[in-house]
């Protein structure tokens, strides 16, 4: 069964500020309805509000100055200020809405409204750590991974003593490719506690929405866990769990309300485990990879994967991680890289702003966005792709990856196009992408059996109809010619 779920992540910190009026900071209450059906319209199941939760003001003078983010600040935002800096929202206080965006009663409502318009909210939740100035430091030092006195003087940027109690020593949380997250605190996943809190947090989480994305969820995994700290476990003769966190944590949550959604943003191969471990999606951040360096051929073998694996998968060209679209990709390949995520299985992606051909990425650090015009071509051909995928074909179809043949000998730019079908209850849909910067030749056999001699081919993305011969496209293959980046999206 074919599936062609829409997630819309907003970065709500900066997106209020829009509706601020001289009078007031905008919260929930004052983002106009006009703005939640234009995006129901456009199909979305699904609202990600990006940053909802209460931060640490407190961290931003020592941690959110470093040269690094200044220069990402310069960047993105002309003319910015110390006042605009406000924090990363991936370093928490606690799970409380922020009280600079609304309460918890506007929020409701929010989702009621969402709701009533046939979409469903999802939050973040942050598994790895909390902010290094979080309340918990202090109330519940035992959730937090300690060390020694050695491990800091070993790494003084890793780990850090408390302030209250200069006996502990902490961690800051941690990818374990890079720098620790100084603004941060590591959660210590190999104590039974620690699980038990952040489940019963997920918990709490369950009652004010209707899924959660889970913040590099792959680093709470045993062995990820384990190989990131190896050195302060093996001094403390810390014990590492039989049980996967997640698969105790789903399992909780689901047994509690089995259709509330965990979304997991994972990296390092590891997407297939999630899956296993109960999340209904996980990143698929390998294909936006080969988008981006890739070949066709490439993009074509990778959507060979298992059909189980491929509907569990989160398609996405750009989001509040990844440089914008239309800047790492350039215009044209951007918009063939939006078709093929939308018109393949598993839950699609869009990050605001995506539409209007937005080219800054915006540091999640900064709580003011520059002002960027939108492109009104970016934005009707959005408008279009999504009129034509709200389509029953792409919902409940049979999806079909589809071979590419040579137009003719010696003629190797067939290996630049790449082409599936959808079909249902008679529809049928021939998306074809030439994913090169060439012009590029192929053919297509489809089955036609059944057809008239002559038969129709109508291309929605460009409302041009074509009349093809049944038998020449059933034996030799539909031909296709496609100038650099462009495509087809055939109903016939």
């Amino acid at each position: 069964m074919g599936t062609n779920t829409k997630l819309y992540e907003i970065n709500i910190r900066t997106f209020l500020r829009r509706y601020d009026s001289p009078e007031k900071r905008a919260t929930f209450n004052d983002i106009p309805l006009t703005f939640w059906k234009s995006l129901a319209d456009k199909g979305f199941n699904y609202i990600w509000l990006m940053g909802i939760w209460e931060t640490c003001p407190s961290v931003i003078p020592e941690h959110c100055f470093q040269e690094g983010l200044v220069n990402s600040y310069n960047r993105a935002l002309k003319n910015w200020t110390k006042e605009d800096v406000i924090g990363s929202p991936y370093a928490i206080n606690r799970y409380e809405i922020n009280s600079s965006l609304g309460d918890k009663d506007e929020l409701r409502f929010l989702r009621k409204i969402i709701h009533s318009l046939g979409m469903k909210l999802i939050l973040d939740f942050i598994p790895n750590h909390f902010s290094v100035d979080t309340i918990y430091k202090e109330s519940n030092p035992n959730l937090f991974l300690q060390a020694s006195e050695d491990d800091l003087k070993d790494d003084p940027h890793t780990f850090f003593r408390s302030k209250t109690n200069p006996e502990i020593i902490f961690a800051h949380g941690r990818d374990p490719f890079f720098p620790a997250w100084t603004d941060t605190i590591q959660l210590n996943y190999f104590n039974q506690d620690t699980r038990t809190f952040m489940i019963n947090t997920l918990l709490g989480i369950t009652e004010i929405c209707d899924g959660v994305r889970c913040d590099m969820s792959m680093l709470v995994m045993n062995n990820i866990f384990l190989n990131t700290w190896r050195g302060v476990i093996n001094n403390s003769h810390i014990q590492v769990p039989e049980v996967e966190f997640w698969k105790e944590a789903i399992n909780k949550v689901k047994s509690e309300n089995q259709n509330f959604l965990l979304i997991a943003e994972t990296y390092w191969d590891l997407e297939w485990d999630l899956q296993q471990l109960g999340f209904d999606y996980t990143y698929d951040k390998k294909l936006l990879d080969r988008l981006k360096d890739g070949t066709p051929r490439s993009i074509h073998e990778h959507l060979k994967a298992d059909l189980s694996y491929q509907l569990k998968s989160v398609r996405f060209i750009e989001n509040h991680d990844e440089d914008r679209v239309t800047q790492s990709l350039g215009t044209e390949r951007s918009l063939a890289a939006a078709i093929i995520i939308s018109t393949i299985h598993g839950m699609h992606l869009f990050f605001e702003g995506q539409f209007g051909g937005y080219r800054i990425k915006l540091p999640v650090q900064l709580g003011k966005e520059p002002h960027e015009h939108e492109v009104k071509s970016i934005e009707k051909f959005y408008d279009k792709l999504f009129e034509i995928t709200n389509h029953e074909v792409f919902h409940k179809g049979i999806w079909k990856l589809l071979d590419i043949n040579s137009s003719w000998e010696r003629n190797n730019s067939f290996n630049n196009i790449l082409a599936w079908n959808w079909s249902y209850a008679g529809h049928q849909r021939l998306i074809v992408v030439n994913y090169s910067n060439t012009v590029s030749q192929c053919r297509i056999k489809l089955d036609v059996e059944g057809y008239e001699e002559n038969f129709k081919l109508i291309d929605l993305l460009h409302n041009t109809t074509y009349w093809r011969n049944s038998e020449e496209v059933h034996h030799t293959g539909l031909f296709i010619e496609l100038q650099a980046f462009k495509s087809h999206i055939f109903s016939y």
